[in-house]
C-alpha cells in the first residue's frame, strides 16, 4: 500500500517546498490514489516529481500529477497562512475575428468571440521576507522575451502597489501557454495577478475594478478576471455576454515556431462590416462554422506563413468539425467530436496541446 506521497515541481527555480511541504504534511494513502486516479485526465504540462524526506523514503510512490488536478493543491495551499499562495492562469480561443474598420487613432474595430480553455500556466506569489526589493520576477517554462522588470505579471504588481500596501513578494511563473500565439497567455497572467493579490492580502477590491485595472493593462486583460465567454467589440475590449458552451468537445490546439507580428497582421487586412455579426453566426450548429465563422487575419497571414494553412488543412483532414487560426496568431485549434490519437505525430517541431473541453467555463478558470 502506498503510505504517502509527494508532489513538487521539476523545475527547481520554482518554488518547490510549496507543494512539497504542503503534501508531506497532509500526504495520506487517499491522496496517493486520487493522485493515481487523476492521471487520465489530460496530457501533464509540468511533470511532478520529488522524493519525501529520508524518513518518508521507504514508502515513496512517484506519482505523475496533472495540473488540471491543480484545486487538490490549491485547497491545501489555503491552509496555510496567506504567505503564499498558487494559481493557475488559463488561455483563450477566439472564435472567428472580423476587422470592422479602422479607427481615427490608429486602431482596429473588430468582432470576435473570447472562449476559455484548459491550457494553463503556474503562477504563485511568496511574501519575501527582509527583501530590499517590491518584487522579484522568477521565469520558467517556455522562454519569454524581453525585461522581466517590465513582464505583465510585475507591472499588475505595481499597478496594485500604487494605490494599495502590498509587502514585497517573489513571483515564480512557470510558462506552458506558448507566447505569440493568440492564445492570451501574457494577459492571463496579469489578470490573475491582480485576482490573487486582491485575495491573498484581503484588498476588497470588487469584479468591476478589477477589470478597470486590467484594462489598464491590456485591452483582452479584463476577459481573464472572470473568463466567461463574451462576444467582444471594439479593439477587443468592450465584451458583451453569450450562453456559449463547448463543453464536451475535444480541442485540439497547435502552434508551430512561428512569430506573427500583430502589426505586420493588421496591415494585410481590409476592414469591412459583415451583414451578420459573430453573436449572430456562433448561435448556429458548431457543423455550420467552417462555411460562415472566419477570420480576417487568415487570408494575409496564410500568404506569408504557408505552413498555418497546412495545419489548418490538417486539422480538418483529421476530422475536425472546426478549425481556425486564434487571433493574429501563429496558434492554430481544431473542435472534434473525438479525441485524436498521437496528435504529436501529426504536428512534428509543433506546440500540441488536446483536452477535452469542460461542461462549464467554471472548470477552466481557477
Amino acid at each position: 500500500m502506498v503510505k504517502s506521497a509527494v508532489v513538487s515541481i521539476e523545475v527547481s527555480s520554482f518554488s518547490c517546498k510549496t507543494v512539497c511541504s504542503l503534501c508531506e504534511k497532509y500526504s495520506r494513502p487517499a491522496l496517493a490514489l486520487g493522485l493515481s486516479k487523476k492521471l487520465d485526465i489530460s496530457r501533464s504540462f509540468i511533470r511532478i516529481f520529488m522524493a519525501l524526506p529520508r524518513r518518508y523514503s521507504r514508502s515513496l510512490q512517484k506519482v505523475q500529477v496533472n495540473l488540471t488536478f491543480y484545486s487538490l493543491i490549491r485547497t491545501f495551499a489555503y491552509r496555510k497562512k496567506r504567505r503564499r499562495m498558487i494559481t493557475f492562469p488559463n488561455a483563450k480561443i477566439n472564435i472567428g475575428l472580423q476587422v470592422t474598420e479602422r479607427r481615427p487613432d490608429g486602431y482596429h474595430n473588430l468582432d470576435t468571440v473570447f472562449y476559455p480553455i484548459p491550457l494553463h500556466d503556474a503562477l504563485e506569489v511568496i511574501v519575501a521576507k527582509d527583501a530590499n526589493y517590491d518584487c522579484r520576477l522568477h521565469l520558467s517554462g517556455v522562454e519569454v522575451a524581453g525585461d522581466p522588470d517590465s513582464n505583465l505579471v510585475v507591472r499588475a504588481y505595481r499597478l496594485l502597489a500604487a494605490d494599495y500596501t502590498l509587502p514585497p513578494v517573489d513571483i515564480y511563473l512557470h510558462k506552458h501557454i506558448p507566447t505569440g500565439a493568440g492564445l492570451g497567455g501574457g494577459s492571463a497572467d496579469a489578470s490573475y495577478m491582480l485576482r490573487m493579490l486582491n485575495e491573498m492580502f484581503s484588498l476588497g477590491i470588487s469584479t468591476e475594478n478589477l477589470e478597470s485595472y486590467a484594462a489598464r493593462l491590456g485591452a483582452d486583460c479584463p476577459f481573464f478576471i472572470t473568463c466567461n465567454p463574451v462576444y467582444a467589440t471594439g479593439i477587443g475590449n468592450e465584451f458583451h455576454p453569450i450562453t456559449l458552451n463547448l463543453g464536451g468537445w475535444h480541442l485540439v490546439v497547435v502552434k508551430p515556431d512561428v512569430f506573427v507580428s500583430t502589426k505586420e497582421a493588421y496591415s494585410m487586412v481590409h476592414p469591412n462590416k459583415p451583414e451578420v455579426t459573430l453573436d449572430k453566426k456562433i448561435t448556429a450548429p458548431i457543423c455550420e462554422w467552417k462555411s460562415t465563422i472566419s477570420n480576417d487575419f487568415e487570408q494575409g497571414i496564410f500568404a506569408l506563413h504557408p505552413e498555418l494553412l497546412g495545419i489548418k488543412k490538417k486539422l480538418y483532414e483529421l476530422g475536425a468539425v472546426y478549425a481556425a487560426m486564434s487571433g493574429s496568431g501563429s496558434a492554430l485549434f481544431g473542435l472534434f467530436h473525438e479525441p485524436v490519437e498521437n496528435i504529436e505525430k501529426h504536428f512534428v517541431g509543433c506546440f500540441c496541446d488536446q483536452q477535452k473541453l469542460p461542461d462549464s467555463h467554471r472548470g477552466v478558470s481557477q
